[in-house]
């Protein structure tokens, strides 16, 4: 399976149209949350029609700057992985969307408590022998995706916790655009691809393992 992920649009959905080959030829995109800027339904419309028009397969979480509205736009879509498993040709995806409390106040934030609800609802009587995939636009704490240009760690120990025990292949993140990168915890690649308008997206493809992952710039 080919898939695309991008994450931080923020309303932006020109960089779009630079990658729709890369869109076409992908089974699956995965956005990792923020499709708006403090924006609701219309704005996530606008976004998803538009990947819409270069592949109709879309998985996504929102972001801290997504209103609730966005969330039931990607219910009412049935794309949406905040909370939920969705199983694709034998692969697990799950996820949350949301961030942790940020200091200047964003619609969709969760406690480490309520990402630690989340996240177990969400993998209640999955195959535990699946290839599984994490989408979660809070990174975890400790790694490269979760530092601040002053090399603070703001990432959640919830969200670090869940990987090193539940062991996903991937977890696509985002939320701190100054951390793109590709990380591990404990064999779990962690992968934030950098805000889509700077030109950048992650590309992974995958069978029973990770055949192949990078972050590509356009």
């Amino acid at each position: 399976m080919k898939i695309i992920n991008i994450v931080d649009i923020h309303g932006n959905v020109h960089p779009i149209e630079k990658i729709r080959d890369e869109l076409s030829s992908a089974d699956l995109v995965i956005i990792a949350g923020d499709l708006t800027h403090f924006g609701g339904e219309k704005h996530a419309a606008e976004l998803i029609e538009s990947i819409r028009l270069s592949n109709p397969n879309i998985l996504a979480v929102t972001g801290n700057c997504d209103t609730k509205s966005v969330d039931q736009y990607l219910d009412s879509e049935d794309i949406n992985l905040h909370g939920r498993l969705i199983s694709i040709g034998g692969i697990n995806f799950f996820g949350a969307g949301g961030s942790l409390p940020c200091p200047n106040p964003t619609p969709t934030t969760y406690t480490e408590d309520e990402y630690a609800d989340i996240l177990a609802g969400a993998l209640e009587g999955a195959d535990s022998g699946a290839p599984t995939v994490m989408v979660c636009h809070q990174p975890p704490y400790g790694t490269l995706n979760d530092t601040l240009s002053n090399g603070d760690h703001v990432g959640s120990f919830t969200v670090r916790e869940f990987i090193k025990e539940r062991k996903p292949l991937v977890c696509f993140s985002g939320h701190i655009h100054e951390a793109p990168g590709i990380d591990e915890i404990n064999g779990t690649k962690i992968v934030n691809p950098g805000p889509l308008g700077t030109g950048s997206y992650a590309f992974l493809e995958l069978s029973d393992k990770i055949d192949n992952l990078e972050i590509r710039n356009f």
